[in-house]
C-alpha cells in the first residue's frame, strides 16, 4: 500500500512538472505578442492623437472673429478644470525608441512581465519532489489554476490551451495589483498648483488603465481562438458550427431552417468580431474607473486623502481579482463553444 502512495505522488509530482515545463516557453512568447501588439497599437493611436492635436491647434488661427476666439479659450479653459480631477484617458508618451512611442504604461506592463518571468525562473531553477518556498506558491497556483480550468473545459482541451488561460489570468492580476503600488500615478511631472502638486505626467501608469493593452490580449485571444478552433474540429466544422442547421428535420421544415441558421450564423459572426472590443474594455473601463475613483477620494479630504483611500484600496484589490477571472472565465467559455465536439450515443456494456 505504501508503494501505491508513493508511486500516486511521483505521478503528481511529474505532471506538476510537466505542466510547469509545459507553460514556461509558452508564456513568456505570449508576453512578448500582447507586449508588441500594444506596442503596435499604441504607436498608431499616438500618431492619431498627434495628428488631431496640430488640427485644433492650427484652427483658431485660421478664424477672424473675436468672440470666437474668447468661446474656444473659455471652453479649453472648461476642459483643463475638468481635467483636473480625473486622469487622462489616454497614456503619457515618456520616451520613443525608433519611431514607436513609450508611454508609462507599457513600463509597467514590462515590469509586470519581467517580474513574472524572473519568479517562474527562481521557482523552477532547482526543482523538489517537496516543493517549498516559491516553487511550492507557484505549484499550488498552476495546480488550482489548472483543476478550475479543467472543470469547465475538459481535459483535452485544458491540455491544449491552458497556458493560455494561465498567462492570461496571472497577467491581468499582478497588472491590477502592481497598479495599486503607491507612486504609480502619482509621480512624476508636474506643477506647482494652489492645491498642491499636479502631476502632469506621471512616470507609471497601470498597465490595464489603458487601452492599447487590453485590446492586444483580447486580439492575441481572437487569434488563438480560431487557431484552436480549426485544430478542433477542422474548417469545415468551423463553417457548420457558425451556418449549419442544428437539430431533426426533413422537407420544407429543413429548408426553413437552414435559412434561419445561415442568418443567425451572420449574426454570430458579427457577434465575434465584436468579442475583442467587449473584452478590451471591459476590462479597460472597470480598471481606469478605480483609478479615477482613488484620485478622486484621496483629493476629497484636504491632508487625510490617504485614510479615505484605505477601504478603497481594498476594493480594488479585489476588483483587480474579479477582473482577471472574468477575462479567462469569458475566454475559456467562448473557446469551449466553438470547440467541443458533439458525443455520440453512450454504449452500455455489462458487467460480469
Amino acid at each position: 500500500m505504501m508503494d501505491n502512495f508513493t508511486q500516486i505522488a511521483r505521478s503528481r509530482v511529474a505532471k506538476r512538472l510537466g505542466i510547469l515545463g509545459k507553460i514556461g516557453t509558452r508564456s513568456a512568447l505570449l508576453l512578448f505578442a500582447v507586449l508588441s501588439v500594444g506596442l503596435l497599437s499604441a504607436g498608431s493611436r499616438t500618431l492619431a492623437v498627434d495628428h488631431s492635436s496640430e488640427v485644433a491647434s492650427a484652427t483658431p488661427e485660421s478664424g477672424g472673429v473675436l468672440n470666437d476666439n474668447s468661446e474656444q479659450e473659455s471652453l479649453a479653459a472648461g476642459a483643463s478644470v475638468k481635467e483636473e480631477h480625473g486622469l487622462s484617458q489616454k497614456a503619457e508618451e515618456i520616451t520613443s525608441f525608433l519611431g514607436f512611442p513609450i508611454t508609462n504604461s507599457m513600463i509597467v506592463s514590462w515590469i509586470v512581465a519581467l517580474c513574472l518571468i524572473m519568479f517562474a525562473q527562481l521557482a523552477t531553477r532547482k526543482m523538489k519532489q517537496v516543493p517549498e518556498g516559491a516553487q511550492n506558491f507557484l505549484e499550488w497556483l498552476v495546480e488550482g489554476l489548472y483543476k478550475f480550468i479543467e472543470g469547465l473545459l475538459g481535459p483535452h482541451l485544458t491540455e491544449r490551451t491552458f497556458w493560455f488561460f494561465a498567462t492570461v489570468f496571472i497577467f491581468i492580476l499582478s497588472s491590477n495589483w502592481a497598479g495599486l503600488i503607491p507612486g504609480v500615478g502619482s509621480v512624476g511631472w508636474g506643477h506647482a498648483t494652489s492645491h498642491g502638486f499636479k502631476v502632469d505626467q506621471p512616470l507609471l501608469r497601470g498597465a490595464n488603465a489603458d487601452v492599447n493593452m487590453t485590446l492586444a490580449m483580447a486580439l492575441v485571444f481572437f487569434a488563438c481562438w480560431i487557431v484552436w478552433a480549426i485544430r478542433e474540429v477542422g474548417p469545415w466544422g468551423f463553417l457548420k458550427e457558425l451556418f449549419g442547421p442544428k437539430g431533426e428535420s426533413a422537407g420544407l421544415l429543413k429548408l426553413l431552417m437552414v435559412v434561419v441558421f445561415f442568418a443567425a450564423g451572420c449574426l454570430e459572426v458579427v457577434s465575434i468580431l465584436f468579442r475583442p472590443v467587449s473584452l478590451s474594455f471591459r476590462l479597460y473601463g472597470n480598471i481606469f474607473a478605480g483609478e479615477n475613483m482613488l484620485e478622486t477620494m484621496a483629493k476629497l479630504v484636504p491632508g487625510f486623502g490617504w485614510l479615505v483611500q484605505i477601504p478603497f484600496y481594498f476594493l480594488e484589490l479585489l476588483m483587480g481579482l474579479v477582473q482577471a477571472l472574468v477575462f479567462t472565465l469569458l475566454t475559456a467559455v467562448f473557446t469551449l463553444l466553438i470547440c467541443q465536439h458533439e458525443e455520440g450515443p453512450a454504449v452500455a456494456h455489462d458487467l460480469k
